[in-house]
């Protein structure tokens, strides 16, 4: 057993005559305290045990020391808390509140950690998308953990909406190795992948890894077919819009939602022969501007077709736009009528808005790591993407839980995890329970605590 170190103590300057003095014998401390409503969250919801059971696990039992659901566990809650790295969980495998959260505070065998190492972790991340093989011993379903993100969505909502709008967005994935699928694309002016992903509101429906050598929109058809399917299962009478930029306006996905009781609000790159088709409006505005020295904008509806590609015309919305002295015109192709949504609204408060997926993109990569995908193939790197996109459903799941109505509300995945989960305490473990004693400087006690009793009616 570990003896307690007796060294000198690490001595400071003295502050109003007393001596300032540091030592590392404090005892078990942690500094994720707050990480405890991530576990509440998880047993309102499930989260980690509906995603293990995505896991095939052909480990012999009698020697396996970390389940599935541990390891499992043990990733999500690790990247919600900002860990990125699996050699974090090196140090990460004796933390006491990370034990609890996972379920397990000590290990079977003496010469192991409650939980796994960076080794173990690896290995998780590189199962197979298929049954176990010799040499990869856990497996794992995709189309079951893709269906998981749409049930958690829909289970968000305790009566079906009337209408929902599904934002679709391609961004870049920036790669600085030599992964399977490397391709260099033109507009980000680097190597990366470029996943698809899916959203309504912030909830996250689909994150999709794709290489970076094909159109924005590839896929997307197929993606939106499997979602929709999903939810109409469900919600059989829910009016879906689909709303994106125009690297989806595309005539097979427009003709599919034609099809398919889907209406949509896409962006229309412009050409010569659109700006021509407003060259009044573009003069009306511009004198406009010139008079009153602001911009002023000017929109004009019309029926419009490409001269190839498009199979009939359909409803194009135009912004004629003149700021900081030039043209600013705009375009959107839609299926919604007039009478139901006019030009300025459509444009300005319906397909404006999906500029809020752009923040959520940003929220998984920046704040849960959605673009560390450095591992040597794809497989691997989408499952490393689904990690952390289950870590932003376990955020987003808390927020929606235990933050509505407070400071919180609408507070980024890492606002939450700096001012609610990254508290210090002392741990102490006796026979009957273990004691975690968060410091009593803690300025949000009085939220946390509110988010601890939401969470506690949820779990019932």
């Amino acid at each position: 057993m570990p003896t307690h170190c007796s060294a000198e103590p690490l001595l400071f300057a003295p502050v109003a005559g007393r001596s300032v003095a540091a030592g590392f014998d404090g005892g078990a401390i942690t500094s994720d305290a707050g990480a405890l409503l991530l576990g509440g969250t998880d047993r309102a919801i499930r989260l980690v045990e509906r995603f293990a059971a995505c896991f095939h696990d052909a480990r012999d039992p009698t020697r396996t020391e970390h389940a599935v659901s541990t390891l499992v566990g043990q990733r999500v809650f690790g990247l919600a808390l900002g860990y990125e790295d699996l050699v974090d969980h090196d140090a990460l495998r004796h933390d006491p509140v990370l034990a609890v959260l996972a379920g397990k505070l000590s290990p079977r065998r003496t010469d192991c950690a409650p939980l796994a190492g960076k080794s173990t972790l690896n290995r998780l991340e590189h199962a197979p998308a298929a049954a176990p093989t010799r040499y990869h011993r856990i497996g794992h379903d995709p189309d079951r953990i893709e269906r998981l993100f749409v049930d958690l969505f829909l289970e968000a909502h305790r009566t079906p909406p009337r209408q929902i709008v599904l934002d679709l967005d391609a961004t870049d994935d920036p790669l600085h190795g030599h992964q399977e699928g490397r391709f260099f694309h033109g507009y980000y002016d680097g190597y990366c992948y470029l996943p698809l992903y899916v959203f309504c509101g912030r909830h996250l429906l689909a994150a999709k890894l794709r290489k970076a050598d094909i159109d924005a929109s590839a896929g997307a058809v197929e993606e939106v077919a499997q979602l929709l399917d999903q939810i109409r299962a469900r919600w059989p009478r829910v009016r879906i819009l689909l709303r994106a930029d125009s690297g989806f306006c595309r005539e097979r996905l427009m003709a599919w939602c034609e099809q398919h009781r889907v209406d949509f609000v896409f962006g229309l790159a412009r050409n010569a022969r659109l700006v021509e088709e407003i060259a009044v409006e573009l003069i009306q505005a511009e004198d406009e501007a010139t008079r009153t020295r602001e911009p002023a904008r000017r929109f004009k509806d019309f029926r419009w077709s490409t001269r190839d590609s498009w199979s009939k015309r359909r409803r194009v919305i135009a912004k004629a736009e003149w700021t900081g002295g030039e043209a600013n015109p705009r375009f959107i192709v839609t299926s919604l009528a007039k009478a139901e949504a006019g030009a300025r609204f459509l444009y300005e408060d319906v397909y404006c808005a999906r500029g809020d997926m752009e923040n959520r993109i940003k929220e998984c990569q920046a704040d849960l790591f959605a673009d560390r995908t450095s591992a040597a193939t794809m497989r691997a790197n989408q499952l490393r993407l689904w990690f952390a996109s289950l870590a932003y459903a376990l955020l987003c799941a808390l927020r929606r839980i235990g933050l509505k109505h407070t400071v919180f509300a609408e507070a980024t995945s890492a606002t939450i995890r700096l001012k609610l989960l990254k508290v210090g305490a002392l741990v102490t473990t006796s026979v009957r329970r273990l004691k975690i004693a968060m410091t009593s400087a803690y300025p949000w006690q009085q939220e946390w605590r509110l988010v601890h009793a939401r969470l506690r009616n949820a779990e019932a």
